[in-house]
Parts: structure tokens; sequence; C-alpha cells
């Protein structure tokens, strides 16, 4: 059967992709230029706005995200860390679009911090997405908050999970096995700066992690647990996640290397 244009097309993108890697002169360049931009350098990821909120992602990355919540369609995203609120609006915003379209029905966010500061919490109050986004403030490792957002994907048919709060090995992996096992089979949990693992010490010399005790270290030590012993989602299915490389590799530079994790 002849392929169709739009097929032809992605095939096109997958074997152009899949030959980044590859380029020795891609990977120095795109290593050179994220350590240029890095926190304590150009502060790149501060520079940013959704939809008249602050949104702290490199631009790579949200396009990424984009691409996977229009494919798998989740009806809720559950996002660990809020800062700003941007990425949460941004989440929102896709999934109204989603709505709008037919795609889904009765989608929500859910924004989980330890501290969501009164600025912070009226700008998304006053939000035309406001309705989309629930907060919940407290640690998202605690027990309580666990059970509500817990409650809260009962009421859901296919959910996707971002982490990034905390970024240290030790929350992370509590928060991988809090959540992890509700992100429903071919949508996504996102864990966000796995790039502490290989950045530079200049980067994270004074923050409570860094190399061996990131997100990256994480998600290998969970993704290790879960093939020493299989586990089931809540869906009653087996919990098994890929990191999806081609993503990463398309985008080249990215926040989250091995952090995009597809649920198979």
């Amino acid at each position: 059967m002849e392929k169709s244009p739009h097929q032809q097309f992605q095939d096109d993108i997958d074997a152009r992709v899949s030959r980044y890697r590859e380029s020795p002169a891609l990977q120095e360049a795109t290593s050179g230029f994220f350590n240029q931009i890095g926190i304590g350098k150009a502060d790149y990821v501060y520079n940013f706005h959704w939809l008249g909120i602050p949104i702290i992602q490199i631009p790579q990355d949200i396009q990424a995200m984009q691409e996977i919540i229009w494919h798998t369609k989740p009806d809720l995203i559950i996002e660990t860390g809020v800062a700003w609120g941007g990425s949460l609006v941004f989440s929102a915003s896709m999934l109204a679009l989603l709505e709008s379209f037919g795609q889904i029905d009765k989608a929500e966010v859910v924004g989980v911090d330890i501290e969501i500061r009164p600025h912070n919490r009226k700008a998304l109050s006053e939000h035309p997405l406001a309705k989309k986004i629930t907060l919940i403030e407290g640690s998202s490792i605690e027990a309580g908050i666990v059970s509500e957002v817990r409650r809260i994907a009962a009421r859901h048919q296919r959910v996707m999970l971002c982490l990034d709060s905390n970024h240290t090995h030790e929350h992370v992996l509590a928060e991988l096995e809090a959540y992890a096992p509700l992100v429903s089979s071919g949508c996504y949990c996102m864990v966000g700066d796995t790039i502490i693992e290989d950045a530079p010490e200049s980067m994270t010399s004074h923050r409570p992690w860094g190399k061996g005790n990131s997100p990256k270290s994480a998600v290998f030590e969970y993704l290790r647990r879960l093939d020493a012993t299989p586990q089931r989602g809540e869906d009653g299915q087996l919990l098994k996640f890929g990191v999806d490389q081609m993503t990463e590799n398309k985008i080249l530079l990215t926040g989250s290397p091995s952090g995009y994790l597809k649920r198979v």
C-alpha cells in the first residue's frame, strides 16, 4: 500500500532524527549551548511565558509536551512543582483544545507544591483557564496529599504525570513510587530536570541535589525496581515504562534527558 504524504513525512523525521545521535559535532554543539544557557549563566529558562504566566521550561521541551499531549489525549495531567504556574496553564490550554475538538471530556490539571505563593495563586485563580486547574498545597509525597491526588485520578480515564518539584533522588523516587502507577497505558510520566545528572557542578553546587542525587538517578532506580519486582498499575495491568529516546533525540535541547517515560 502506498504511504500517505503524512506518513512519508513522519518516516522522514524518524530517519533524520535517528542520525542525530551519530553526529559528534551536533551533540557537542548541543551540549555546549546548554552549558552556556544554564542557571547561573544566561538563565535562559526564565525568559518565557505561556498565555501570560511565566513558564520555567526550555521551549523545546514545551514543543515535545505539546506533541505528546495531542497524541496521547490524557484527561488528567498531574504536576508536582507549581512555581509561577506556567506549566499548569500550558497543560490546561492543551486539554481545553482537546475538549473543544471533542477528543476528551471533563479534563483537568492538578498542581501540587509544598508552597504556592499568594501572588501565583492569585494569578492562576484569575486566569481564563482557572476552572481547569486544581491547586493542592503540601508535600507531594505526604500520604494525605497522595491520597487526595489518587481520589481525583479515580474520576478520569487517561492520566499523565509531570514531576518537577524537589529534585533530590530520594524525593523524586518517592514521587515515582506514589504516582507512576496512576499513569495510563500509552501515556507519559515526564520527569523534569534529569539534566542535573549531566550538568556542570557549578550549576548545582548551591543546591541539595547533584550528580548521583538527581531526578535521573531516581528514574534509573525506579526502572530497575520495576524490572526486579514487577508491579501493577492502578488499572490492574503490568506497570512498565520505556524511555522515549526518539523525543529526546528530536528536540536535541532538553532539560529532561531520559526523563520522557512512556507506559508501555
